[in-house]
């Protein structure tokens, strides 16, 4: 048995001690350790969740999404008694997003139509100055013609009705994204309930995240052997979508954390919910990405999203996981089953009843027509920008939400593209020789419906296609037109002579810049002299050059300023004939001037610009210009009409045309351009057809123009009031005889016929010519009785 050494027990003991005060004092040092690194640790916490504070409340408190401008038509019109074009207004309607239903429309946005009418539930309208809610009406209609609109809730008949205004397009910014913004009040409850069933059913009772949720998604994922479900509350996507990137990392994942936290202690949950709604990507339509419910709602439904239904609500909620995925315009059958399933999630909460369940899992889903939606006028949109870069920059317009209200009628619009390109597709088919294969290269044409007293652009198609050339023949082409331009010479006239006077048609040289100019009428008349009506109405233009010449053509540059045209014209014989480059819409414009009683009116795109919360930014008014008098544009408008009724643009009543039209041809040198603008005092068109670089269409402009301009004024009878210009103060109206432009004789004058005149212009003298023959037959007649008499 050993023994111990003395004085080891005491060592040993000693020792123990020792390593006993120097691990106490590790422990020591650690704990100190430990303390300061979870202070750092917790300070600088704090400090990075101050940070990501500063940085949700700045983009909170900030503006939060650029929002595009959106540009509108004008609103449509509706009354009773009204011709319309039923097939245009029932596009119109729809392109509104109005959808048919086999029953009475009980919601918003309801139509039902019959072979005599139809029943609307209309949209709330909120256009500037005014909003209306929507409410159910009827609208009656006896062949054509509107014959009762009737409030359907309280059987009112109404004088006028508003439709809203179409969007015609957005201004984009480079993110090119749609977002209409709502207020949380604006949604309904069932799409409130719906997101929250799919996305978040805890959401008014977790702190940002949502540890159940997230345990439960990992034991769906494993179970299933992949990504199942998702554990990301609301607060979570709204931090990944709003403020990071999609890059899946542990940090990122941890700073989404942290901020899903650091925002429900900031803001309360309607503010969150709110913003998310706003923001959550819910589809593409070609390069532009829809978010947000509100733009969502009326992507796919056509309605605002105050509008929506239990089973439009589920489509959206379920939409949020995968946009494209549940497409309901391109994956109609994956989009049922999610929406089903969004559906029984709300059952199961107990946000939808047991009888609701089951209407809703069986309704279809009916989604509106997506080739509506965009650009619909790219034309009168490019001129349109023009006038705003004026006021606004592009990143204004892109980023402020501005609405913008335009003049375009939208039916006007979709008639006049029609009317081109039948027209043009006729002229192509009669004549083979026009068509060419290179679309760059085709036939063009172009069109222009200005409402003459206001100056509001109805409608502006600068093209057969925006896709293949946005060149805009009506504000930037300048092209020569021809006898279209002969009204202004004749207008220059009527200060010396009047519609009676008599023009030589004798065949003239002039000589020009030392050349010898001689100008030839395009169809061989016998006639050697020709009143000034006649002259105009059958484009005669040896005799409008001969009245340029005596008017003056300094008078004639003078009137071609005075009306506007940009270009400056030099007095030579030719002007008189159109020889000088127009720029279309300044050409329309000067028309415009005969039509509404002698003013001129400056063409108007735009109407008003609203900010994003309804406020008035800029209101454009009509400005207009006297150039001549109103007896003065009475007697052209007169004389125009004589174009129509025998003139070059006679063949209009073979048209179907049968209410009364003023209006001009024009055909330039070699058929380089064929012209037709005519005009009611209610509307004028402007109609342009030609080659871009300058080859012959082989056709006139009664034959090329003329057809396009019948084609679309049938199509818009709701602009066609059948009425003709009252004969204003400073015009009377005598009987002259035609061959000399003098008051005609009762009996001797064989073709008498009425005639307007400046007052303080009339013909004071009778006819001498059949007043010589009347003296003749009177001695006749009194030799007569002398020999009756014996």
């Amino acid at each position: 048995m050993a023994r111990d050494i003395p004085g080891s027990k005491s060592r040993n003991m000693r020792n123990l001690m020792k390593k006993r005060r120097i691990s106490a004092s590790a422990w020591k040092r650690l704990l100190v350790w430990s303390s300061l690194s979870f202070a750092l640790i917790g300070v600088g916490l704090v400090l990075y969740c101050c940070c990501l504070s500063a940085q949700i409340q700045k983009r909170f408190l900030g503006r939060r999404w650029s929002i595009p401008s959106r540009v509108f038509s004008d609103i449509t019109l509706l009354y009773p008694g009204q011709h319309i074009n039923r097939p245009l207004l029932d596009e119109a309607i729809h392109r509104l997003g109005y959808q048919d239903v086999p029953h009475k429309p009980g919601r918003k946005g309801e139509i039902r139509t019959t072979s005599s009418g139809a029943d609307i539930y209309l949209h709330d309208l909120q256009v500037p100055s005014r909003k209306r809610e929507g409410f159910p009406v009827r609208i009656e209609f006896f062949q054509d013609v509107i014959a009762s609109i009737t409030r359907l809730d309280n059987r009112e008949p109404l004088a006028i009705l508003e439709l809203e205004p179409e969007e015609i397009m957005l201004f984009f910014g480079p993110d090119r994204e749609r977002r209409q913004l709502v207020s949380l009040d604006q949604v309904p409850q069932d799409l409130i309930f719906a997101i929250l069933a799919a996305e978040d059913g805890r959401f008014y009772q977790h702190h940002g995240f949502d540890p159940k949720a997230m345990l439960r998604a990992l034991y769906t994922n494993i179970r299933h052997g992949g990504i199942r479900q998702g554990g990301s509350t609301i607060t979570q996507q709204l931090a990944k979508s709003y403020f990071l990137t999609p890059k899946r990392t542990l940090s990122r994942k941890m700073k989404e954390l942290l901020m899903s936290v650091t925002m429900e202690v900031m803001y309360d949950k309607s503010e969150i919910l709110e913003i998310y709604l706003n923001e959550i990507y819910l589809g593409q339509n070609g390069s532009v990405s829809i978010n947000g419910v509100g733009e969502a709602s009326r992507f796919y439904f056509g309605k605002p999203v105050a509008e929506l239904s239990v089973t439009e609500a589920a489509v959206i909620a379920g939409l949020i996981r995968a946009p494209n995925y549940y497409s309901p315009c391109m994956k109609k059958k994956r989009c049922i089953d999610r929406r089903n399933t969004v559906l029984r999630a709300m059952h199961k909460h107990g946000w939808v009843s047991e009888e609701a369940l089951h209407t809703a899992l069986t309704s279809p889903i009916e989604t509106v027509d997506l080739t509506v939606y965009g650009n619909r006028a790219p034309y009168f949109i490019d001129y349109l920008s023009k006038q705003l870069a004026n006021f606004y920059t592009h990143e204004t317009l892109s980023s402020q939400g501005l609405s913008i209200y335009t003049t375009l009628d939208s039916q006007v619009q979709v008639a006049a593209e029609r009317a081109l390109l039948k027209g043009l597709a006729r002229l192509e088919r009669s004549n083979p020789g026009l068509e060419r294969p290179k679309p760059e290269k085709r036939l063009q044409g172009a069109i222009i419906v200005i409402q003459p007293k206001t100056g509001y652009i109805l409608a502006l198609v600068g093209g057969r296609s925006y896709g293949v050339s946005q060149f805009n023949r009506i504000t930037q082409a300048r092209r020569q037109p021809g006898s279209a331009f002969k009204p202004f010479v004749f207008v220059t006239g009527l200060d010396v002579f009047t519609p009676a006077s008599i023009l030589s048609n004798e065949p003239r040289s002039y000589v020009v810049g030392g050349s010898v100019w001689q100008p030839r009428n395009y169809e061989p008349m016998s006639e050697d002299r020709v009143c000034l009506r006649h002259a105009l109405a059958k484009s005669v233009n040896i005799a409008t050059v001969d009245l340029a010449m005596r008017v003056g053509l300094d008078r004639v540059v003078s009137t071609v300023k005075a009306l506007g045209f940009s270009t400056p014209a030099q007095p030579l014989p030719s002007l008189s004939l159109g020889a000088y480059e127009v720029i279309p819409l300044e050409l329309a414009r000067a028309y415009c001037c005969f039509a509404a009683d002698g003013v001129l009116p400056h063409p108007l795109s735009l109407k008003e610009v609203l900010d994003e919360n309804g406020h008035v930014l800029k209101r454009r008014h009509m400005t207009i210009e006297r150039i001549i008098s109103p007896a003065k544009a009475f007697i052209m408008s007169s004389m125009l009409r004589s174009a129509v009724t025998s003139g070059t643009a006679r063949s209009l009543s073979h048209m179907g045309i049968s209410f009364p039209v003023a209006g001009k041809t024009g055909t330039t040198n070699n058929y380089k351009d064929a012209w037709f603008v005519g005009y009611t005092p209610d509307i004028l068109a402007l109609v342009w057809v030609g080659f871009d670089d300058g080859e012959s269409i082989h056709a006139t402009g009664s034959a090329a123009a003329l057809p396009v301009w019948a084609d679309l004024m049938k199509a818009i009878p709701q602009h066609i009031s059948g009425n003709w210009f009252q004969m204003p103060p400073g015009v009377v109206k005598r009987v002259v005889c035609s061959q000399n432009g003098q008051l005609a004789l009762d009996r001797e004058c064989p073709e008498p016929r009425e005639e307007f005149f400046l007052a303080g212009n009339v013909p004071d003298s009778e006819c001498p010519i059949h007043q010589q023959v009347g003296r003749f037959n009177r001695i006749i007649e009194e030799f007569r009785d002398v020999i009756q008499g014996f």
